[in-house]
């Protein structure tokens, strides 16, 4: 009998032990779930796509979530424009036209400041900029009479003038309101500029404008502080992530 008694107060501690060991496993899962959570709050990894519009054409970025406050987004923007007989010379006839055509690369990271504010952002990176340029083309048409002479616009010739910025642009700019929808769809908007490789000039001319290449060293200093592309933009971004 007295065995017996023994051998039930030898067991009793064990069974409590046995009979606690859930709710113990239970804390263990409790401390540990807020940890994965606030690692799954740190690497949100959201990825969306962007359509943009703006200053610098129109174009699309795809954009990733690599941090809480911090995204990156590569994409690619065009303008091409072209005016026609835009160019009125008084007492010259002519035909002209204009073209301004911009295409580049990008790469940008969005960083969020303030943790309070997130509908602000500072956007840092940069683009290449493959097709930078403006051009001009004037034909003379009609004649003219300089005295006893006259000339056609066939013996003044035609003229015709690039600038070329092509190269790498930095740049620098703030977002305004989120960079992720929380659905499926927002806006935001990009306020900022582009610093350009210092523009080039090429001039070509025939008939009496052929001389017109000796005045490519005077644009090319004339022009050598346009080197700012500001941005304003419009993007509508869609939650892929």
């Amino acid at each position: 009998m007295k065995k017996k008694l023994l051998l039930i107060f030898c067991a009793l501690p064990l069974l409590s032990m046995a009979a606690t060991q859930p709710d113990s496993a239970k804390k263990a899962s409790a401390l540990m779930a807020p940890h994965s959570t606030t690692i799954a709050t740190r690497l949100p990894h959201h990825l969306s796509f962007q359509l943009e519009g703006g200053t610098q054409g129109v174009g699309g970025d795809l954009r990733y979530g690599a941090f809480q406050r911090a995204s990156f987004r590569l994409g690619a923007s065009f303008i091409p424009v072209t005016a026609n007989n835009a160019l009125s010379l008084p007492g010259f006839q002519s035909t002209n036209s204009i073209s301004v055509n911009f295409y580049n690369i990008h790469l940008l990271a969005d960083m969020v400041p303030f943790k309070g504010a997130r509908g602000l952002r500072i956007v840092a990176g940069g683009a290449y900029l493959y097709k930078a340029d403006g051009g001009l083309n004037v034909i003379p048409t009609g004649s003219y009479t300089y005295g006893n002479t006259t000339v056609t616009g066939t013996d003044i010739g035609n003229l015709n003038m690039n600038i070329s910025w092509k190269g790498i642009a930095p740049y620098l700019g703030l977002g305004l309101f989120r960079s992720f929808p929380s659905h499926v769809f927002n806006f935001n908007l990009d306020l900022g500029t582009y610093y350009l490789s210092q523009p080039q000039t090429h001039i070509i001319g025939t008939g009496l404008l052929s001389d017109n290449y000796q005045l490519e060293p005077q644009f090319n200093n004339n022009l050598k502080e346009y080197r700012w592309l500001p941005v304003l933009q419009l993007n509508f971004n869609f939650k892929l992530k």
